[in-house]
């Protein structure tokens, strides 16, 4: 309007802290018109165009593209529409970096190979489709056919099934590539699955009118606790009625007597249970899932195995 006052690029520069030089370059491109010029032909503007630099500088550290500015300060374009398109954009890039950091994270805590560094690079850019089909595999080949004789496994499946949330943190990531190489572990799938063939039988063998039975390992847990808690130690006299009460329930069972071939036999399938590999998946799973920290067995088990060995003749 007439009186209001006019500013000349040097000026514009001091109002908005831009350079003239970047100033200079809005207004040749059109972003920042002039108003008028002086008499001496140099460009002035008013005090409009300290608002609208504002706003271009604003939407520039954003990370906006000046074909995009130009079409917002003209009003082409609605800055909601504009803002909430690269929102989006932005979270893909931070998904990636986040992703990108948590492999540099592990390779550099790990010292991994070049390989293992390729592999944990692929395994944590999977799609969520890719993520469940690995899991997927990994799960079919441990419970397979074993659901059909024991329906609850169904419900052991999916609390066993990591989910990667849309925006996981380093840990999480972190948590996804170890629990993702472990599940492609032959060694491993064949041992998880011989621990579900052999819960498989147990389970077959309990009463059914009762429901399913629960997993030794958790029976021995609750047997030995109070024995840990005591500091009772395990090659002790005082040791006996606990490895008792948990023999006895292993013996009911199988219906067997509580003998030596017995106890060797459950020895041997507590270390199978006491496997570092399994607790480890445990673990990791609960950090991609956000779950609280499983309750470790590795106590109660190896106290229940040196127990039992020292007990079991050769």
């Amino acid at each position: 309007m007439d009186g209001d006052p006019l500013y000349s690029i040097g000026e514009l520069a001091r109002l908005t802290g831009l350079t003239v030089k970047t100033i200079r370059f809005y207004s040749d491109g059109g972003i920042v018109a002039p108003t008028g010029r002086s008499p001496a032909g140099y460009r002035l503007y008013d005090i409009e165009a300290v608002a609208r630099l504002d706003l271009v500088r604003t939407l520039r550290e954003l990370g906006l593209d000046l074909s995009t500015i130009r079409r917002v300060v003209d009003r082409e374009l609605s800055l909601p529409e504009v803002a909430a398109a690269h929102a989006e954009a932005l979270a893909v890039q931070i998904r990636v970096l986040r992703l990108r950091h948590a492999v540099l994270a592990a390779v550099a805590a790990r010292g991994s190979t070049p390989e293992e560094t390729e592999l944990m690079h692929r395994l944590a850019q999977l799609s969520e489709d890719e993520r469940r089909r690995l899991v997927g595999e990994f799960l079919d080949a441990v419970f397979g056919v074993l659901v059909a004789a024991v329906p609850a496994f169904a419900g052991v499946m999916r609390s066993m099934t990591p989910e990667l949330p849309d925006n996981p943190d380093a840990e999480q990531v972190q948590a996804w590539v170890e629990l993702a190489e472990l599940s492609l572990d032959p060694e491993f799938r064949a041992s998880v699955r011989q621990l579900a063939e052999e819960q498989a039988a147990e389970q077959v063998r309990g009463d059914a009118s009762t429901g399913p039975r629960r997993d030794i390992a958790a029976v021995v847990r609750d047997h030995v606790g109070p024995a840990l808690a005591a500091g009772v130690e395990p090659a002790s006299p005082q040791a006996d009625p606990f490895v008792a009460a948990f023999t006895a329930d292993y013996a009911h069972l199988f219906g067997r007597p509580d003998d030596i071939d017995l106890r060797r036999r459950l020895a041997a399938r507590l270390e199978r249970v006491n496997d570092p590999r399994r607790e480890r998946y445990l673990q990791l799973l609960a950090v991609v899932n956000g779950w609280p920290a499983p309750e470790s067995l590795a106590p109660a088990l190896d106290w229940s195995v040196q127990a039992l060995r020292v007990r079991t003749p050769l």
